[in-house]
């Protein structure tokens, strides 16, 4: 407890409740939280136990990251394709920078240099590169996002001053020079307008901001698996999903602790509506500070995601 009290909530009169398997531990908790001044304190007589011999459940949560973040990670229903050779070809990547910047593993660089019906997989080890290529192909690929977004607007003059823009230094040439230039996406219009509808509803902890303004890697990275998974026919509910995967392991603290408070709300993660959790709510900064207030510290951790360079 005392290694621990940085963690511990600064107003001493702050609600505490304190509760162990059997009421032993946490009765000398409450006797230690008493003397370093806090004064809202109590525990459960008797622990856990005693709570389950009464009838009432208990909320079991030491399965919740593996639901969340799991081992073998996911593998989305859309291939990379050829992807990597197209961006390499064009100039989006430089094969050499990448090289330099980026760790590969065997089967990446045959995404990136070959290709082919290689299903996109994202895990605790390869979430940086997932976000790097798909931020690539999301600065490159056109995009009504682009056009009508913030980044087409009221920011058209200022393209190269962001995150996902001046920092993509991955690149033979500046990458404003590729934002919006390709059509490596066959997309028709309708199927253009999906992608803004769903884009405005998809955010990222890392910024206030959703994937209709995508001024960080996250959000091109995002834009970029909407795109695909518009293209192959996916519906607005299944691709919501989809990408929530991809986010867990960018952010993984932001959604273990958004599964923590779903599951004290009496919501099991695989019940969640995935485009709710990735509404401004629960997944913009701003959404993810209110979360972790609620929840408070959590007694497990997400390793690092994908950072927000290149």
């Amino acid at each position: 407890m005392m290694a621990s009290k940085q963690r511990l909530p600064q107003d001493k009169n702050t609600p505490i409740v304190l509760y162990c398997k059997t009421g032993r531990m946490s009765a000398e908790a409450l006797t230690t939280l008493k003397g370093m001044g806090y004064t809202n304190v109590r525990h459960l007589e008797g622990g856990m136990d005693a709570w389950g011999r009464l009838g009432y459940k208990v909320l079991d949560l030491s399965k919740l990251p593996d639901e969340v973040l799991p081992k073998e990670g996911f593998t989305l229903p859309i291939s990379w394709g050829d992807v990597g050779p197209r961006l390499i070809q064009l100039g989006v990547i430089d094969i050499q920078k990448f090289e330099e910047a980026v760790s590969l593993t065997d089967e990446q660089k045959k995404v990136l240099k070959e290709g082919g019906d290689i299903p996109i997989k994202i895990d605790n080890s390869n979430s940086q590169f997932v976000v790097d290529l798909l931020w690539a192909l999301g600065l490159a690929q056109k995009s009504i996002v682009y056009d009508e977004g913030p980044l087409g607007k009221e920011y058209k003059n200022e393209q190269g001053n962001f995150a996902s823009t001046g920092g993509w230094t991955l690149a033979k040439g500046d990458a404003v020079d590729y934002l919006n230039k390709f059509d490596l996406i066959p997309l028709t219009p309708e199927q253009q307008k999906r992608v803004g509808e769903i884009a405005k509803n998809v955010y990222r902890p890392c910024c206030g901001n959703p994937t209709w303004f995508p001024d960080c890697n996250h959000g091109m990275a995002a834009l970029a698996a909407i795109e695909l998974l518009v293209a192959k026919g996916f519906s607005d509910e299944e691709i919501y999903k989809e990408v929530l995967k991809l986010n867990s392991f960018w952010f993984p603290d932001n959604y273990l602790m958004a599964a923590t408070y779903f599951a004290r709300q009496g919501t099991a993660w695989d019940k969640i509506d995935a485009k709710e959790v990735l509404g401004e709510k629960y997944s913009s900064a701003q959404g993810a500070a209110d979360i972790y207030q609620k929840v408070g510290p959590l007694p497990y951790g997400g390793s690092a995601g994908g950072s927000c360079g290149a």
